[in-house]
């Protein structure tokens, strides 16, 4: 872990401040230990409310950011920011991306093929039929199944991805360090060994009925695609469908009996334009995943010319403001931000707030560069 991730944890814990007025700070300070340690007033400069300050002091007089540190780091949990290479690029796409993911487990590259499965608690035999088919079948194919952990759909589709030998997410409402519903234990022992834990909550969060609608938007910003299987009227299966549609994401929902509850709100959807999933391999025809492993070599990208390679060899793991790539480059500021511009769309670099930019190592150059 890098010692910097512990600032984005500290602001993780000021209530109030969230993915927005992040960005409002590493653009006003460039980086959060710098904000974190800002006077008042230098923070009252950036635009922060009287209160969210007023919170940020005290927190920072009341708790000992190094004694936090110290037991994620017992606890062997993962921490990614925006700033980090690892952090999940389709959930980094949306304008609301959560600034710090908590993990216990491994997120992994190929996760980026990630479809969520989701439902209502009081499942049927025939949603669970349903969604032991998707998600083995999903899992078969070398696709990542998302879902939350409750019981009922969710609990299924993470088992029956684990059985069928794939990877699974389990996105909570609560910190990685709780697992809730408590029945759920060695499921969610099972999903670390398979997957990860996942939450933007802070360690030790509790569970709370508040916290689980907001972690829907990162069960659908996990996935290419989200699919119901069965959901009552007012399910929280359809707040995540709800979230997939906003942020562009494909939605499935399974059809159901027309006088059973739960799959009102599943056909409500389908009449909404959700596609009907009548067999499990229309996901995999529909997001053209039927050839995983060609996607996974498509990946490696190389640059295409002299200019890309030279950018590229100046760039790592850490974020690097453009006006330092250009000054070491000794380009004409233009051509680096084309150049950028093009190896972000490939897929070779990636972007953060205030214009820094990092290597995705997973692209490698194929022009030698001139010292």
């Amino acid at each position: 872990m890098n010692d910097y991730q512990r600032y984005w944890v500290g602001f993780n814990l000021v209530k109030g401040i969230g993915a927005a007025r992040i960005r409002l700070l590493l653009d006003a300070f460039g980086d959060l230990r710098t904000a974190w340690n800002a006077s008042a007033e230098g923070l009252q400069a950036t635009g922060l409310s009287a209160a969210l300050i007023e919170n940020l002091v005290t927190l920072r007089a009341d708790v000992s950011l190094e004694k936090v540190w110290e037991d994620i780091q017992a606890q062997g949990i993962q921490v990614l920011t925006w700033e980090d290479e690892g952090y999940p690029r389709h959930l980094s796409d949306l304008d609301n991306a959560p600034p710090v993911l908590y993990l216990r487990g491994e997120y992994l590259p190929e996760d980026e093929w990630a479809v969520a499965v989701v439902g209502t608690r009081r499942v049927t035999a025939y949603g669970r039929q349903v969604a032991e088919n998707i998600a083995r079948t999903l899992a078969g194919s070398d696709v990542t199944v998302v879902s939350g952990l409750a019981r009922g759909i969710d609990a299924i589709a993470h088992q029956a991805a684990i059985e069928a030998g794939g990877r699974t997410l389990a996105v909570l409402g609560n910190g990685v360090d709780r697992v809730y519903p408590l029945e759920h234990r060695q499921l969610a022992d099972q999903v670390i060994a398979h997957g990860a834990l996942i939450s933007d909550y802070p360690v030790g969060t509790p569970p709370d009925a508040h916290n689980f609608p907001p972690r829907n938007r990162i069960i659908s910003g996990l996935s290419l695609a989200t699919v119901v299987v069965e959901a009552g009227v007012k399910s929280g299966a359809l707040i995540t469908a709800n979230f997939a549609a906003e942020q562009g994401r494909e939605v499935f929902a399974v059809p159901g009996n027309v006088f059973a509850p739960q799959s009102k709100g599943a056909n409500r959807l389908i009449q909404q334009g959700a596609h009907p999933l009548l067999d499990p391999k229309e996901i995999l025809e529909i997001l053209e995943l039927t050839l995983i492993s060609e996607h996974r070599e498509a990946r490696v990208v190389l640059p295409a010319d002299a200019t890309e390679a030279r950018l590229f060899g100046l760039l790592s793991h850490e974020p690097t403001h453009v006006d330092e790539i250009r000054a070491r480059a000794d380009l004409p500021i233009e051509k680096v931000t084309s150049a950028l511009a093009m190896m972000e769309l490939k897929g070779m670099v990636r972007q953060v707030s205030g214009m820094r930019y990092y290597a995705v190592h997973e692209a490698s150059a194929g022009y030698e560069v001139e010292g």
